[in-house]
């Protein structure tokens, strides 16, 4: 993010509104992790508190540092804000974020352009918002501020964004005077300034729409920028909407029992989802399943895959598909090393397994993957295979061992680390070690178990995130580029995102450039019925953000959706764009840790551009049926039942019900929607019709149209 020139900038403690310890030197925040004392800290945990830096000299300012204690503290920023400005009295947000309960200092991005200009501050702003105790004051360590405070270019900076202002205070004015039909003032101050208050096609929008009223027109117009492309932006940042079928096998035939820590995989140019082991709640399982999406049946390939060749009966393994060529890799099981009299049956062996889907043949690759430069036996781990390269990645997870001294066995948690095995050479490879592993000739990363590994085979990196570090939560995310040995660590500065302790299972759109994440259970040691929350979110790696789709918070019966769960998998046909789920541990009839064996379907939808299309015929048509009411009731029963009733969807219940209440309108009041003026005149008509210009206008870009901000709303009343 830091360009040439850039640098690290002096400051000084301006103002705050608690107390600042007498003993940092000059007002400056000083970098001592060591020094209990060393810090600003508020008075109470009652904002509004804030802290103001002043610079030594205005800069562009892209990042900021802040230091903690040796230790993690309750004092510590959860959740905080930074402002800046030229002015303490005129600042804008920059970040919004909050720092992790660890002593690992931090580096946040800020804001620091706007309409594609940088701007200077002269001040910056922390505001605490919430410390991680909740009785707790706030402190802030140690503050470091990097940016460019060249003279000429600062100067050139604040230059333009002086420009952009005095621009946009143009543009309200504009919108103010278009808005109350003050023509004249705006065709003058228009021509004065030479400044376009949008793009020419919505200001041919307003006019047919706005000052003619024709309603045809400004259809036709809604129409052409949709063939432009100009409302595609809209329909990008659009929120995803979650779409579940229950799959209902075809009558009288077989399909798997219930289970959670089962495995699955698709085949999207077969339409093939495959499925393999799992725990029933009393013995691990060892059958193989195929269903066939386009017939809507299950079928057991193998009822015992050991006797087949290949895998006993196992859970909490990691299988993956190599479609290209039809091969399904198994690796990895749990092993209950706290159960004494089947100590002597375990195997702590790694074993390793492939699957022809074509054939129907099991084959063992190695019973021990260690003995081969591999990782050892896993349990909650991840694997993901890059298909042109025919090589497949394990990562993490937590190793299966124990120790016997004498008669007391001991048992030991270690996390595994990066590995990657080619295929056609059966060759494995330590990519990554743990960062607490003592070999320093390998490069380390932080390990840890029931995180997600998804690859991205465009731009040849995996994405990891989320997981467990024994009792910490590992809530990072990470790229590592499987070409070049390249880890790098993303940042998502939204203040909502999901939670890392919650298990979860993933899936990847390399086309859409997303993260589909369904989360499960709360916290894994509280299994407890109110701690199920489902909960789906996306991530936007373009944009590097996460939104949250949907929640679901009970287990009460609901057929239009699955019941909130863990321990489930979700698989993605990147194909046709569908996730399928089965099974997993649920809270049914109040009996706690409940296998299921339901299958479901998940569709994302978007709005669509016909959707987007007709939602903007129905706001234009809806005010027109409104203000035939008021000139002509008869045309207006006429205009509802042909042009009005068109727009709708009728096979939607909710748009159905919309419709006849605007039908039920012909025999209410309309005086109601034109408040604003005490008599139905053409100014009356100007300002309705103004409001749905500007619901039309949010569909554009905004760099595309007026300002959004109303004069009229700036004005402050001194009280």
């Amino acid at each position: 993010m830091s360009n040439v020139g850039d640098q690290f900038l002096k400051y000084s403690i301006h103002k705050y509104s608690s107390y600042t310890p007498p003993h940092v030197p000059e007002n400056i925040l000083c970098d001592e992790p060591h020094d209990q004392s060393s810090r600003w800290s508020s008075e109470s945990n009652n904002p509004p508190q804030f802290l103001i830096l002043k610079l030594d000299y205005p800069a562009i300012i892209k990042e900021i540092t802040f230091g903690k204690f040796q230790k993690h503290h309750i004092c510590d920023m959860k959740k905080f804000n930074v402002f800046g400005g030229m002015s303490e009295n005129n600042m804008i947000e920059l970040c919004n974020s909050g720092l992790k309960c660890d002593n690992a200092a931090e580096t946040f991005i800020l804001k620091h352009s706007t309409n594609n200009h940088q701007f200077p501050c002269r001040y910056i702003k922390i505001m605490p918002i919430q410390s991680w105790g909740p009785s707790y004051n706030f402190s802030i360590w140690y503050v470091k501020l990097k940016g460019n405070n060249d003279p000429i270019q600062v100067k050139d900076a604040l230059n333009k964004f002086y420009e952009y202002r005095e621009k946009l205070a143009i543009c309200l004015c504009l919108k103010h005077f278009r808005q109350y039909h003050y023509t004249e003032a705006f065709e003058a101050l228009q021509r004065k300034t030479k400044v376009s208050l949008e793009h020419p096609l919505l200001s041919e929008l307003h006019e047919a729409l706005v000052v003619r009223g024709d309603f045809v027109a400004s259809e036709d117009l809604i129409k052409e920028s949709m063939e432009k492309g100009l409302l595609m932006d809209y329909l990008e940042k659009q929120s995803y909407s979650p779409k579940w079928t229950q799959i209902i096998p075809a009558p009288d035939t077989p399909k798997p029992g219930i289970r959670s820590g089962h495995q699955m995989c698709v085949d999207p140019q077969t339409e093939t989802i495959y499925l393999f082991g799992g725990w029933d709640g009393s013995k691990d399982l060892a059958d193989l399943w195929s269903f066939n999406i386009q017939t809507n049946t299950w079928t057991c390939l193998n009822q015992n895959t050991a006797s087949e060749g290949g895998p006993s009966a196992r859970s909490c393994h990691r299988m993956c598909l190599d479609h290209k060529r039809k091969k399904l890799f198994v690796l990895g099981r749990f092993a209950d090393l706290s159960n004494e009299k089947s100590l002597l049956d375990i195997s702590l062996k790694s074993d390793f397994y492939v699957y022809d889907t074509e054939s129907n043949k099991w084959q063992i690759i190695m019973d021990d993957t260690a003995s081969m430069g591999g990782p050892r036996l896993l349990q909650h781990y991840q694997m993901a295979m890059d298909i042109e390269k025919n090589t497949i990645y394990v990562f993490g997870g937590k190793i299966t061992s124990f120790s016997v001294n004498d008669t007391r066995r001991q048992e030991r948690e270690k996390l595994s680390g990066l590995y990657s095995y080619h295929v056609p050479t059966n060759t494995w490879t330590l990519l990554r070690e743990d960062i607490s592993s003592s070999k320093n000739d390998v490069p380390k990363i932080r390990s840890r178990a029931n995180h997600s590994m998804l690859f991205h085979w465009e731009s040849r990196q995996l994405y990891i995130f989320g997981g467990r570090r024994g009792k910490e939560n590992v809530d990072d995310m990470l790229t590592y580029n499987v070409d070049t040995d390249e880890l790098k660590r993303l940042r998502d500065d939204n203040q909502e995102m999901p939670a890392s302790e919650y298990t979860h299972t993933a899936t990847i759109d390399v086309e859409l450039n997303e993260i589909h994440v369904l989360y499960g259970i709360n916290r894994e040691r509280e299994r407890r019925s109110e701690a199920l929350k489902n909960s789906l979110w996306v991530y936007s790696i373009k944009e590097m953000k996460w939104s949250c789709i949907c929640r679901r918070e009970d287990s009460s019966s609901n057929h239009s959706e699955p019941c909130p769960r863990y321990a489930m998998q979700l698989v993605y046909d990147h194909v046709h764009r569908i996730h399928y789920v089965f099974g997993g541990n649920s809270c049914r009839n109040h009996v706690l840790n409940s296998r299921l064996n339901d299958f479901w379907s998940l569709k994302l939808c978007k709005l669509g551009e016909a959707d987007l299309l007709r939602n903007c015929q129905k706001l234009i048509r809806e005010y027109c049926f409104r203000e035939k009411i008021m000139d002509d009731p008869v045309d207006a029963v006429r205009y509802l039942r042909n042009e009005l009733s068109e727009a709708f969807d009728h096979s939607d219940p909710n748009e159905r019900i919309e419709l006849g209440l605007l039908a039920a309108s012909l025999f209410k009041s309309q005086e109601k929607d034109f408040e604003y003026y005490p008599n139905f005149d053409d100014s009356k008509r100007f300002f309705i019709r103004s409001r749905v210009f500007d619901s039309l206008a949010q569909y554009f870009p905004e760099d595309m149209t007026q300002p959004k901000d109303d004069l009229i709303n700036l004005i402050q009343l001194n009280m």
